[in-house]
């Protein structure tokens, strides 16, 4: 169900929706189990319903391809009629219409933006189309010219283009109408009615640009919490998504009336505190996200691609993410720390993501070292760093006879005695090293 509960209509200003239907041949087609003819009265009879008793508010339903059956030598391309006028109070009337209009005809979509010039009484109101097609252009050129003769005629009417079923790649043709909405199924579909008579009503709309290193909104695909400010009080979830020009999507249910902490989930996360936003205009709301990417790969043989990277920002102790390898993840453009959960542990200092770029990690490939031993045992590995120290890898488990590790490529030296033994003179000790890719056995 449509809910538009909470909006009204501009209270210092009347305003027009003009709902032009598409009753082409083509809605006879079959669509999310249904007719769209049948999808289309569904979503359209919940919108008006949600509209009924607004405020400040009338509306129209001009309807084409309604009244002559297209033929294969005849398309009737003047089949465009304003079936129910403006009026304060006519939505069953528009509610009854839709409900008996069958589709028989072409599409003459811009000889129908034309005409609409004159269903608006005058232009002393906020005067708002809607055209609701599943269909292109079947009679003139496109209608470019007719939203130009709109604009000449002192009807300044962007629509509102929802395009029902139509692949995205046609939406691109009604660039010069107005904004383009794809309702690619019923869910949304209803959710595109939801946004656009919302910003019919209240003519406020939010753009959240996620900017790069140049400034330019061309971040994308992470998700966005919008708070009520100076709370934990979650308002709004959103997949911040660019639209088919490439911009960011604009959104159109935002209440107005409160200010916003947002904060956009990135790594390492920006947070953006008590924005406010304008009414009845469209609002930008930036946030400073470039991003770049980090990902490890193993160089050479290995025993195991078994390794997470544990990842912190340069200097801060606290973990910002644990990444499996070859995982690509975006990161905030800046300095990190990685410790890369190897045996023995490898650590990576002040590498640098940069914008769009790819920061590649390159791990050597690990060996297998397996002991067994006739009898439980203690013992302590130990690897010989790069100034001749020995340092502690890992711990033996003193529970089991056998047992396998994988290893950094080096030299190794196995501290040892039997888990029963009282006296220290039974350690001892075994060197051996580890090759990439190799197995190692050591009999205890």
């Amino acid at each position: 169900m449509i809910s538009l509960a909470g909006y009204t209509a501009n209270a210092q200003e009347l305003t027009r929706i003009l709902f032009i239907f598409d009753a082409s041949n083509s809605m006879n087609g079959k669509w999310e189990g249904a007719t769209k003819i049948i999808r289309a009265r569904e979503i359209l009879n919940e919108a008006i319903t949600e509209l009924e008793g607004t405020e400040n508010l009338e509306i129209a339903l001009r309807v084409y391809g309604h009244q002559s059956p297209i033929t294969a030598t005849f398309q009737d391309c003047n089949d465009t009629k304003l079936e129910v006028p403006f009026g304060p109070d006519n939505y069953k009337k528009i509610k009854n219409f839709i409900e008996i209009v069958e589709p028989k005809g072409t599409t003459p979509i811009a000889r129908s933006l034309e005409a609409s010039a004159d269903d608006f009484p005058d232009a002393n109101a906020r005067n708002v189309i809607i055209l609701i097609t599943d269909g292109l252009e079947a009679c003139d050129d496109f209608p470019c010219e007719a939203a130009r003769k709109l604009k000449a005629k002192g009807i300044n009417v962007t629509p509102f283009v929802v395009g029902l079923g139509i692949e995205l790649k046609y939406l691109n043709d009604f660039n010069c109408i107005g904004r383009v909405y794809e309702a690619s199924s019923l869910e949304t579909f209803r959710k595109v009615m939801t946004s656009v008579i919302s910003d019919a009503l209240l003519n406020t709309s939010v753009q959240i640009n996620l900017n790069d290193i140049q400034s330019n909104p061309t971040e994308t695909d992470v998700t966005l919490f919008l708070y009520e400010a100076g709370t934990s009080n979650l308002k709004y979830t959103f997949m911040h998504t660019m639209n088919f020009k490439g911009l960011p999507d604009t959104i159109t249910i935002i209440d107005p009336e409160m200010h916003y902490d947002m904060v956009v989930n990135t790594l390492p996360r920006v947070i953006k505190k008590n924005i406010g936003i304008k009414k009845h205009q469209h609002n930008i709301m930036p946030a400073d996200c470039p991003q770049g990417t980090i990902t490890t790969r193993i160089k050479g043989p290995t025993k195991s691609s078994q390794v997470k990277i544990r990842v912190s920002q340069q200097g801060k102790s606290v973990t910002l993410n644990v990444q499996d390898l070859a995982k690509a993840q975006r990161y905030i453009v800046g300095s990190y720390d990685l410790e890369i959960l190897t045996l023995p542990r490898i650590y990576r200092k002040d590498i640098q993501v940069t914008q769009s770029a790819y920061t590649y990690i390159d791990i050597p490939g690990s060996g297998l070292l397996t002991y067994r031993s006739s009898q439980a045992i203690v013992g302590q590995v130990f690897v010989r760093d790069a100034k001749g120290q020995d340092q502690w890898v890992c711990d033996f488990d003193s529970e089991k006879l056998s047992d396998g590790y994988f290893l950094q490529p080096g030299k190794y030296k196995l501290v040892y005695r039997p888990k029963s033994s009282v006296s220290t003179d039974y350690t001892t000790v075994k060197t051996f090293n580890i090759d990439a890719g190799e197995n190692t056995t050591i009999n205890l």
